[in-house]
């Protein structure tokens, strides 16, 4: 059955990404169940949960790294439930992983670069950078969003680990989503690197109305930052609202949130 995914009548933003009886079993484990999820055109959604609720999967799933073992994905209005990993990306899924995953003795700016000219369909040979045009002003504006240029010519190996974060995040934009799936970005990170994380991510989503959805185990940063929060609790969703909406939720209080 076709999930109709377009712009609803009275101002309501486009779906972009949309999931029906979405579902990963590993062996005898269910890790996501039935998951019905609808992310919105410019939205900033936060996906929590205990550990081990299926959140990581959830996102392996959106991106295309996991194939699902049942239900099916569709983005903006086609069913991409069997395409694979590269192919959502060119579409414009892009993720970040829970591990920082860079290329350490390459320059930020290289790093960076190397995706811009993947959105360009080009093979990543950084001997013909120069004869890339609009690739080098893609890369430096992507460093630019993610607050990093300063750090452009050096090592990535070598900037702090909150900077390998926000490369991670230039590395992702890079690619001209119109999705942004990220895996725990804060993890690791001080609080004032953390705070950075999301005046940027605040700072992105404006300017180009990405729609974002972030795993993230701070609920401050996730009551701050979120306009809309999915719960998960054992691979199903246990609540779904506004901040203030989960965080009065007696379910949520009694799972996740450490109430009675």
């Amino acid at each position: 059955m076709a999930v109709v995914v377009g712009r609803p009548a009275g101002g309501v933003s486009e779906v972009v990404v949309a999931t029906r009886g979405l579902g990963r079993r590993f062996g005898g484990l269910q890790a996501v169940k039935d998951v019905g999820l609808m992310l919105h055109d410019g939205e900033l959604r936060a996906l929590i949960g205990p550990n081990g609720a299926g959140k990581t999967t959830l996102i392996n799933l959106l991106s295309g790294l996991t194939p699902a073992s049942s239900g099916g994905i569709w983005f903006r209005g086609e069913d991409i439930t069997a395409w694979p990993a590269a192919r959502r990306a060119r579409a414009g899924i892009a993720r970040t992983m829970q591990v920082t995953a860079i290329c350490p003795s390459l320059t930020v700016f290289e790093n960076v670069w190397l995706s811009a000219q993947r959105s360009l369909g080009r093979p990543p040979a950084l001997a013909s950078r120069s004869r890339l045009p609009g690739v080098a002003e893609r890369s430096r504006e992507c460093l630019e969003l993610a607050g990093i240029e300063a750090h452009a010519d050096e090592p990535a190996g070598s900037i702090g680990h909150g900077n390998q974060r926000l490369l991670e995040i230039a590395i992702a934009l890079a690619l001209k989503p119109r999705v942004l799936l990220l895996d725990e970005p804060t993890a690791g990170m001080s609080v004032k690197e953390s705070w950075e994380i999301v005046k940027r991510l605040r700072e992105i989503r404006d300017r180009d109305r990405l729609t974002v959805l972030i795993v993230e185990h701070d609920m401050e940063i996730v009551m701050e930052l979120a306009e809309r929060i999915t719960v998960l609790h054992l691979g199903q969703t246990l609540a779904e609202g506004s901040p203030d909406e989960v965080a009065r939720n007696t379910e949520v209080q009694r799972v996740y949130l450490g109430g009675r």
